[in-house]
Order: structure tokens, then C-alpha cells, then sequence
């Protein structure tokens, strides 16, 4: 067996690449009540009381299939959807959810800094007609990382209700938080493009495009409300990091329905970032199969977008999985067409994760305990192009007496896909197969998804221990490398930039970590 020095030293650093051949592909899907007139929506994007009662709206039904999927080789791994410039700007860094940042991974990490220094991002906020105290970053959390202005910045809302944009070296502020009406649970999106915007949801009901171009301050363009929707099925929260795809938007919300924005990004004449946002499709996350079968309407839409070829990707909480060809409107046009459907019976929050070859990999929870859930399992490797029997590999995630299944996003490193589970499991399976490969027990419940970066695999647990394992060798066991203490349960998903690691934790905290000086 070779030392994992020597492993180290064989191992292939992932270099830059433009991801030209994604925005240019400028196909996409998107569906919805196209005739609903979406000049409801004023230059500010606030609700107009447009929602009507009786039963869900209706969607056409599945299409022809996806493109069955075919190998279109990526020698140097998945690659940042940002083009422009150099950074982790969104969930899982690209279209297809499978970019985690650029090492080198630290060796011996500690904590650098801390912010806030002192304290905690505290707030009260209600969640199901309990009001609580919610402290620090939570599920997905994930920070941007990206390299401007000869700093590096790291982006992120938190449980104090508030946008922060901080010095990664020095974890000091570089803008004035700008504070929402509620918590924010997602992760932000920095434009991809260059431009000086950010991108968030909150749970106040609004979705925000913020522009970073103002000094210390961040300063609101646009926003939209969760109330636009024609029928808001479940809640007002948007949890779903964005994704921009050309000049478009793709975002999902919690009132169940996906939207495509377009941005209309651009200069004036001060030369200050301007938008003037569109709402061109809105597509639903449910159907009327959905409720039928599912026997109630917790339908939202919590996992950020995946998007290949011209069709975007997400579940709901009712566990429908939905394909939409958008490609005519991403082209400037309103047709849209649904591609692909699966039920997987349970909530369904974890992103979905598309492969080099386009096969869809699937993390489903486990608490309605339904005959869908214990035929389907929990994890599930999809082929979009056999629509009537897309089941490549099924398993099943027990709940040991309890909730089972996943609420983290399924990471992809060579030809082992990893998932960590809500009783505290650290899975490696095959990507082929569905063999497990081998399980590490950690604290419960492992709500942060796994990052791989130079075949270091990074995972929090619920005792707030951050921790790295070697897994250049995939099919062993893998060592522990190290091991963080933060404080609070990790429900954030790291982010890994050139020698650190950013992170969250529900103790109040967001920590800068990397090797001592």
C-alpha cells in the first residue's frame, strides 16, 4: 500500500477552464402557466394578490425523453461555472452541482478567524408557528468565495438575517451587512459573469439581486416576491442558491414554482451595475399526479437547480423530480417542455447532481414512510433518458426508529460518489454500480454535504467537528487526516479556496481555516 505522501504526490491539480461550452449551449427548459400574464410583476417584483384557491394548476404532460445520456469526457474534473473571474460563486460551484472550490486543501488547518469575533448572527424567526432563536449558518450555507478587487471576498447570509461580504484573509468586513426581514438559510450566488450582483433569498419572502458596486454599502436592485406565483402552494422562504445560465436567472422557491428571470444585466452611464429583471416562465413543482399520490401539499422547492444540455433539474419537498427543456427561452422565447419525471415518494431537498455522462444522481428523506419510499429507497442513480424506467441503482437509508434518508447533496469525485445521511452516516458508493463501497459513523444528524478537493474529502458533523479524509484511494476506508472543532452543529457545506476553508456553524459563527503562518 502506498503512503498517502506518495498519494499526494501523484495526484493531478485541477487547473481553471472556461466554461464557455455551458453558457454557450444556451438551451434550456421551463414550464408553467405561460399565459399567465407576468407584467403582474412591477420593476421591483412585489406581490400583486394574484393567487387564486380550488385545485393545483395544471402542466403538460411528460414529453419525449431526454436525450439518453452519453459520454462527453471532462480530463480535468468538473470546472466553475464563472468564466469571467476566479472564485466559488454559487451551490456546489456549477451547473451541474459538482465543483467544490481549488486547493490546496490545508494540511494541519485551524481556525484563522472568526466572524463575527465576538458573539453570534443571532435572530428570532418563526418556522411552522414556533418562534425560536436562530444563530450562525445553517443548511446549505455554503459560502462564495471570489477573488475581487485584489481581495479574496467571502459572500454569505446567515441566521442573523443579513448579507455579508467579509476579507477572506482577515474575516474583517469589506461591505455593511445589509439586513433582510428574516433568516437566510441558502447559499448566495455571485454573478458568474463579473458583474458586481449578488444574488439571495431570504425568508422575509423576497428574493433579492444586490449590487456590490456602491462603496461600503450594498444596495437593493430588485426583488421578488414569493407572492407571484399564481398559486403559492407551501411557503414564502427561498432556500434554492440561483443559478445563471447566460443573461438568465434559474431559481426555485418554497411557494413551489421555478422561475426563469431574465436579468437584463448591464452598465449606465456612471458606470454603475444595473438590472432590469424580466419574470419569462414560471414553471410549478407539482403536478396533479403529485397530490394524488402524495395525500398532501408540502410541495416546495428547497434544492438549488441543476442544469445540462438545455434542461434544468430540481425535486420538491412531495419528492417529484422534474426535467424541463428551457432551451427556447433561454433563447428569448416562452416554449418549454417537460422531459423527464420521477417520483421518489419522500421530501426531496438535496440538489440534484448531474455526472460527466448526464446521469442524475438523487438524495431523498425518509419520513413519510410510504410504499413509493420503501420501493424506491432513499438514494438513486437516474438515467433521464429512459423516462419510463430511469433506475439505474436504488438504495434504501433507514432511519434506525427515526428519520432517514439524506438532506445533503451527493458529491462526485472520479468514479465514487459520496453522501452523508441524517443518522450520521458517511457513505462511498460506486458510481456504476450502487455498491457501498464502505460507511464512517459521525455525530448526528450530517446535514452538510460533502466536499472533495485534491482527493481530500471535507465533512462537518452535528458536534461541530469539521473534518478531512484522505480518499485518494477510493475503495479503502479512508484515514482521518485531521479534525476542526467549531462550535455548534455544521449544516453548512465548506467552501475550499487556495489553502482555506470557509464554513459556517449554528454556534452564531463563519470561520476562515487554513494552515498556521
Amino acid at each position: 500500500m502506498t503512503s498517502r505522501t506518495e498519494r499526494l504526490a501523484v495526484r493531478r491539480r485541477r487547473s481553471r477552464f472556461s466554461f464557455v461550452a455551458l453558457v454557450g449551449a444556451l438551451a434550456v427548459l421551463t414550464a408553467g402557466v405561460a399565459a399567465w400574464r407576468l407584467d403582474l410583476l412591477g420593476g421591483s417584483g412585489e406581490a400583486r394578490p394574484a393567487a387564486r384557491r380550488g385545485g393545483p394548476a395544471l402542466v403538460p404532460e411528460a414529453g419525449p425523453a431526454a436525450p439518453t445520456p452519453s459520454p462527453s469526457p471532462s480530463p480535468t474534473g468538473p470546472q466553475p461555472i464563472n468564466t469571467k473571474i476566479a472564485g466559488l460563486t454559487t451551490f456546489r460551484g456549477n451547473a451541474s452541482r459538482t465543483y467544490y472550490g481549488q486547493g490546496p486543501v490545508p494540511t494541519d488547518p485551524e481556525i484563522l478567524w472568526r466572524y463575527p469575533r465576538t458573539g453570534g448572527m443571532c435572530r428570532e424567526s418563526s418556522d411552522k408557528g414556533e418562534v425560536r432563536v436562530w444563530c450562525g449558518t445553517g443548511w446549505t450555507g455554503q459560502p462564495n468565495v471570489v477573488e475581487w478587487e485584489g481581495k479574496t471576498q467571502v459572500r454569505f447570509g446567515a441566521y442573523d438575517g443579513a448579507l455579508h461580504v467579509v476579507d477572506g484573509e482577515t474575516g474583517k468586513n469589506l461591505k455593511r451587512p445589509f439586513k433582510t426581514g428574516d433568516i437566510i438559510k441558502g447559499t448566495v450566488t455571485s454573478d458568474p459573469d463579473g458583474f458586481p450582483l449578488l444574488y439571495s433569498g431570504s425568508r422575509d419572502n423576497y428574493y433579492r439581486i444586490m449590487a456590490l458596486d456602491r462603496g461600503r454599502r450594498m444596495e437593493e436592485l430588485w426583488k421578488l416576491s414569493a407572492d407571484t406565483a399564481p398559486q403559492r402552494v407551501w411557503n414564502d422562504d427561498w432556500d434554492s442558491s440561483g443559478l445563471i445560465i447566460g443573461d438568465y436567472l434559474l431559481e426555485g422557491g418554497e411557494n413551489s414554482w421555478f422561475y426563469v428571470v431574465k436579468l437584463n444585466r448591464k452598465y449606465d452611464a456612471s458606470g454603475k451595475v444595473t438590472v432590469n429583471p424580466k419574470v419569462k416562465v414560471m414553471i410549478p413543482g407539482y403536478d396533479d399526479q403529485l397530490f394524488a399520490d402524495l395525500g398532501d401539499r408540502e410541495v416546495s422547492i428547497e434544492n438549488s437547480v441543476a442544469f445540462r444540455d438545455g434542461v434544468v433539474y430540481f425535486g420538491n419537498s412531495g419528492g417529484l423530480i422534474q426535467g424541463w427543456d428551457i432551451r427556447n427561452v433561454l433563447k428569448g422565447g416562452t416554449r418549454h417542455k417537460r422531459v423527464f419525471r420521477y417520483w421518489t415518494g419522500e421530501d426531496t431537498d438535496a440538489s440534484v447532481v448531474i455526472d460527466d455522462e448526464g446521469f442524475l444522481y438523487v438524495a431523498a428523506e425518509l419520513e413519510r414512510f410510504n410504499a413509493r419510499s420503501e420501493e424506491v429507497g432513499q438514494f438513486m442513480k437516474l438515467d433521464p433518458g429512459k423516462s419510463k424506467d430511469p433506475v439505474v441503482w436504488k438504495k434504501a437509508i433507514p432511519g434506525r426508529g427515526g428519520d432517514g434518508g439524506a438532506w445533503a447533496t451527493p458529491g462526485i469525485n472520479g468514479d465514487v460518489v459520496y453522501l452523508t445521511t441524517n443518522v450520521g452516516r458517511l457513505l462511498a458508493v460506486d458510481r456504476a454500480t450502487g455498491k457501498k463501497l464502505w460507511q464512517r459513523k459521525l455525530p448526528p444528524p450530517t446535514w452538510t454535504s460533502p466536499v472533495i478537493v485534491d482527493d481530500v474529502l471535507i465533512v462537518g458533523d452535528c458536534l461541530g467537528n469539521l473534518r478531512g479524509y484522505d480518499v485518494s484511494n477510493p475503495t479503502e476506508k479512508p484515514e482521518e487526516l485531521w479534525k476542526v472543532k467549531l462550535e455548534g452543529c455544521i449544516e453548512s457545506t465548506p467552501a475550499v479556496w487556495k489553502g482555506m476553508i470557509y464554513v459556517g456553524a449554528r454556534g452564531g459563527a463563519v470561520y476562515g481555516i487554513g494552515d498556521p503562518s
